[in-house]
C-alpha cells in the first residue's frame, strides 16, 4: 500500500474466492477490501484500530453506499483508494474509489462511521476524536457526493426469507458481526437466478444495531423498483437494512 496526498492506495488482483458464478467481484468481498484499507489508512494517520483500542474505543461502520459502474472480474488488476473527508453531522465520512486497468471507475463508495466505547457499547461523542483528526489530514474529493441516507423497509410486500444464527465465521475483531457479513446475508436473501445473471448496480446499507455470537437474526425482504430491500431483526430490533438495485 502507498499513501500520497492524503489518500491510501492498494493494488489488488481479484481472486477466484472473491467472485461469483459469473466471475464478478461479490459485493461482500468489496466490503472486506474496503474495511481493510480503511483500517490501514486510519492507522497511518494516527486514528486507527490500535490508536482507539488504547483508550477503550473502536470504529464501527454505520452506513455505506456503493455504486458499481463496472464490476471487476476474476483476475482483473485494480487499484483501490480511500481517504477521509472529515465530519458530516455525527459521522466521520470516508470515501473509496476502485479503478480498473483502464483507469475508469469500477466501484465508488462513501461510508459513515461512529465510535463506540468497547466496555459499554455506547456511542461516543464526535469530540472524542476531534483532536486526532487535524484538518490537514482531510481530503475533500468525493467518490460519491452525498453520504448514505436512511434505508427503511417498505410497508407492503414484506416476506420472511430465513433466519441466521450468528457464529464464528460472522464475528470480527470487535466481537460482533462484521459489516461485510450483513451484505452476504442480504445477497443470500435474493433469488439465485437474479444474482447469478444480473449484476448489482448499487448497494445502500444501514447498520442499526450490532448482533452478537449466538443471536438469531430473522431476515426479511421486500421488492422495490429495480431491486430489493432486506432487513435483519433480532426480536423487534432492526439490526440492518439494505437496498440492492440490480441491472
Amino acid at each position: 500500500m502507498t499513501m500520497d496526498d492524503k489518500k491510501t492506495t492498494q493494488r489488488i488482483k481479484v481472486t477466484c474466492y472473491d467472485t461469483d458464478v459469473s466471475h464478478y467481484l461479490k459485493p461482500g468481498a468489496f466490503m472486506d477490501l474496503a474495511q481493510e484499507i480503511a483500517y490501514v489508512s486510519a492507522g497511518k494517520l494516527g486514528f486507527g484500530y490500535d490508536d482507539l483500542k488504547r483508550v477503550g474505543t473502536a470504529w464501527v461502520l454505520s452506513r455505506m453506499h456503493v455504486e458499481f459502474p463496472s464490476m471487476p472480474r476474476w483476475n482483473d488488476v485494480v487499484e483501490l483508494q480511500t481517504w477521509h473527508k472529515g465530519f458530516s453531522g455525527p459521522f466521520y465520512v470516508r470515501d473509496f474509489r476502485m479503478t480498473g486497468a483502464d483507469g475508469k471507475p469500477a466501484i465508488l463508495a462513501t461510508s459513515s462511521w461512529l465510535i463506540i466505547d468497547m466496555a459499554t457499547r455506547r456511542l461516543m461523542r464526535r469530540e472524542h476524536l476531534a483532536d486526532k483528526l487535524p484538518l490537514d489530514t482531510e481530503c475533500h474529493d468525493s467518490a460519491v457526493d452525498e453520504p448514505c441516507g436512511k434505508v427503511v423497509m417498505p410497508l407492503e410486500g414484506l416476506e420472511e426469507v430465513s433466519e441466521h444464527r450468528v457464529a464464528y465465521s460472522d464475528v470480527d475483531i470487535i466481537g460482533h458481526t462484521n459489516n461485510a457479513r450483513y451484505v452476504v446475508w442480504a445477497m443470500d436473501c435474493l433469488d439465485f437466478r437474479d444474482t447469478s445473471s444480473r449484476r448489482v448496480r448499487s448497494l445502500s446499507i444501514n447498520f442499526n444495531h450490532e448482533t452478537l455470537p449466538g443471536e438469531t437474526v430473522e431476515l426479511f425482504r421486500a421488492p422495490v423498483e429495480g431491486g430489493w430491500r432486506v432487513e435483519g431483526r433480532v426480536g423487534n430490533v432492526s439490526s440492518f437494512c439494505a437496498e440492492l438495485l440490480l441491472e
